[in-house]
């Protein structure tokens, strides 16, 4: 079977319901048959479905605490990454990256051998390409994730007429927990959202400026996604926040990404290569982008675009001088599909590297955050100067 459903006794209740609770999880096997098995508070409803590009199976939950060490867990056997998280408020993931193709013999629920709770057990067999592929044709599913963004889009509070509306967009979310910190473990995801959400504050304490969050909470959001809601919300900027990993630790301070189908460096390709793996990371389905867009990002509508991106990446610069340390180059450009929108200015702004142990302190330092929402808000007010100026 391709498709597994466990009825949950309180399934049809309509009251809101406490998240169910993964209290442990162990990994055995090896690379012909792994076996899975995660603890829970009570009996989760829950279905299996399978991807391909890289193999995967994506075991799709209610809403769920994740509460075992992440080390009980670690990819092994059959499996090269294992990622588990939230999608929503009423939703959560466990996505199996498989070393080749596999499937499932077992998935089921059964009683905890000591009484206490449930375990889902996961076995898993290497199985050829083309039965794999059979699994992958054979299944019904409508990824949930897929239709996130489409009930209630976030957007400015109360725009008026002539507002200056700004997309500010936290990198990550939910299952997809970007980067970890050398020292503390913290989460790109979450140092992300409150600057993001720092940034949005004080953007919105300027006459005529009225700033969103693309999201505004732990939640998953596609990259297709963030680009669409900052499209239907007419905004005239997007600023994603990142603060990412890198091997050589001792690279340090921001820089300021703008979209270009040639990278300027390995380091920028390297980079967008990574986040671009986002929807991959959450058990997306990898969808072939159609030819139309990719003239649409080669029209008279997207160079200007990418003229007023590149000239709000070098305002943020300007802005930073003497009181924000940048890496050599400052200014990058590679593929990032995030700030893929034709007719919204936008760039990615790496804060700083979660990687070295300086950037760590300042990501997680109140103060430091403020000064830095500060400064990008003088960016901002520059860049629409310069735009009003010259007509735009």
């Amino acid at each position: 079977m391709t498709f597994f459903i466990v009825a949950d006794a309180q399934a049809g209740e309509s009251a809101k319901v406490e998240p169910l609770l993964a209290y442990g999880a162990r990994i055995i096997g090896d690379d012909a048959r792994t076996r899975i098995v995660i603890e829970f508070d009570r009996a989760p409803d829950f279905s299996v479905h399978y991807l391909a590009n890289p193999e995967r199976i994506v075991v799709d939950l209610p809403a769920t605490a994740f509460g075992f060490p992440a080390g009980d867990l670690e990819a092994r056997g059959l499996f090269k990454d294992i990622r588990y998280g939230r999608m929503d408020e009423d939703s959560a993931r466990i996505v199996l990256t498989a070393t080749r193709p596999v499937k499932l013999d077992v998935a089921k629920v059964q009683a905890d051998e000591g009484g206490k709770g449930q375990r889902l057990v996961l076995d898993a067999a290497m199985t050829e390409n083309d039965k794999f592929a059979e699994l992958v044709k054979a299944q019904s599913w409508n990824d949930p994730s897929s239709q996130q963004a489409t009930g209630a889009i976030p957007g400015p509070a109360k725009p008026a007429d002539g507002d200056f509306i700004i997309a500010v967009d936290a990198g990550h979310g939910g299952i997809d927990t970007g980067a970890v910190g050398v020292d503390t473990k913290t989460l790109e995801k979450d140092v992300t959202l409150a600057f993001a959400k720092a940034l949005a504050d004080r953007l919105n304490r300027e006459a005529g400026i009225k700033a969103f969050l693309t999201r505004n909470d732990d939640s998953f959001l596609s990259l297709s996604q963030r680009v669409e809601i900052a499209r239907q919300n007419h905004a005239g900027l997007f600023i994603s926040m990142h603060a990412d990993t890198l091997k050589q630790k001792d690279i340090r301070g921001a820089t300021v990404y703008t979209i270009s189908d040639r990278a300027s460096d390995k380091l920028a390709a390297d980079l967008a290569d990574r986040e671009n793996l986002s929807d991959q990371i959450a058990g997306r389905e990898t969808v072939a982008e159609p030819p139309e867009v990719a003239d649409i990002l080669l029209d008279l509508t997207r160079r200007e675009t990418q003229a007023f991106s590149i000239s709000l990446a070098t305002s943020v610069l300007a802005s930073f001088k003497d009181q924000v340390g940048t890496i050599n180059n400052p200014h990058r450009h590679a593929g990032f599909r995030v700030l893929q929108a034709p007719d919204v200015p936008s760039i990615l702004l790496e804060l700083g590297f979660l990687s070295n142990r300086e950037d760590e302190k300042l990501l997680l330092d109140d103060a430091w955050r403020g000064k830095m929402a500060d400064l990008l808000t003088e960016a901002v007010k520059h860049y629409r100067t310069a735009m009003v100026a010259n007509g735009g």
